[in-house]
């Protein structure tokens, strides 16, 4: 099998984690841990088992020229990327954040074609286009009313942004370093960044009072979330195009309803069968071969 084949696989299993994510995490959040102690857990979970690893079985070294480039990646992919999300998320209503983020397959397109010179072409651009459409209908159900939510909403496409521009950046690094490597670096930069943001909300948690359901879901997150499907997704970007990577976030919302539909917490809808089919046919255009 082919590591291109393997790279869509990692893909998809990495959007069903981020689609159990949105049942498990919300559950901790703010009623437990605070957004900004729960990033720092997740940074600082991520950086144990990602710095374990290399030190290990990796050993490999970034060279002095590449630091610059891996802190802004940092910066982009870990550190605004989680704040601006989650202080986005209190502050705006879960349908707009869901939104602005489905946007980021588009952002991707249109900044590696602006900025950076990238290949177009209007089959990859068609496609996503049908998954935004099919991510939109699914959201809201066929009601299509947006509500500013003014700095919320600002934050929440920060991230989007953000993202975007993580995911084409570090493209070079992957042609470079090994998985472990990058992520490695990219939590310790990340780690030195929130720690001062963060330690003192991390420490008014009093673990010893967290019901055992909800020690369960912070290290689904941590382990889950964080490590494996930031290895996953890096792991993907070494052999696909960015925009074939950020086109993946359409199917968490696609995800996400198939496990409520599961669970008994909602049901098959016209408007879902419709979407699923916007967005599968999107997948079709975006990674066919030219």
């Amino acid at each position: 099998m082919s590591r291109v084949i393997f790279s869509h696989i990692a893909l998809f299993i990495a959007n069903i984690i981020y689609a159990l994510n949105y049942i498990l995490a919300k559950d901790v959040m703010p009623e437990f841990i605070s957004p900004k102690a729960f990033i720092l857990i997740r940074i600082m979970g991520a950086l144990v088992i990602f710095m374990f690893i290399h030190k290990v079985f990796i050993r490999e070294k970034i060279d002095k020229k590449d630091m610059l480039y891996i802190i802004i990646c940092a910066l982009f992919g870990v550190v605004i990327n989680m704040l601006c999300f989650f202080e986005g998320l209190s502050l705006t209503s879960p349908i707009n954040a869901s939104l602005i983020m489905i946007t980021t397959p588009l952002l991707v397109y249109v900044i590696d074609v602006t900025f950076f010179n990238r290949q177009h072409t209007y089959g990859k651009l068609f496609g996503v286009v049908l998954g935004l459409i099919g991510a939109i209908l699914l959201i809201t159900e066929g009601n299509l009313h947006f509500r500013f939510h003014n700095i919320g909403d600002i934050l929440v496409f920060l991230n989007a942004s953000s993202y975007a521009l993580y995911l084409i950046l570090i493209k070079s690094m992957m042609q470079k370093y090994k998985p472990i490597t990058v992520l490695a670096h990219l939590f310790f930069i990340g780690f030195i960044i929130v720690l001062p943001l963060g330690y003192a909300e991390f420490f008014e948690i009093n673990f010893y009072l967290l019901p055992f359901d909800i020690i369960l879901k912070v290290l689904f997150v941590v382990l889950c979330t964080t490590c494996l499907a930031y290895f996953l997704n890096i792991y993907a970007i070494s052999n696909l195009h960015p925009s074939t990577v950020a086109f993946y976030i359409y199917l968490q919302p696609l995800l996400a309803t198939i496990f409520a539909i599961i669970l008994g917490k909602d049901f098959l809808t016209t408007i879902t069968l419709l979407s699923a089919f916007f967005i599968f046919l999107g997948v079709y255009f975006v990674i066919q071969r030219e």
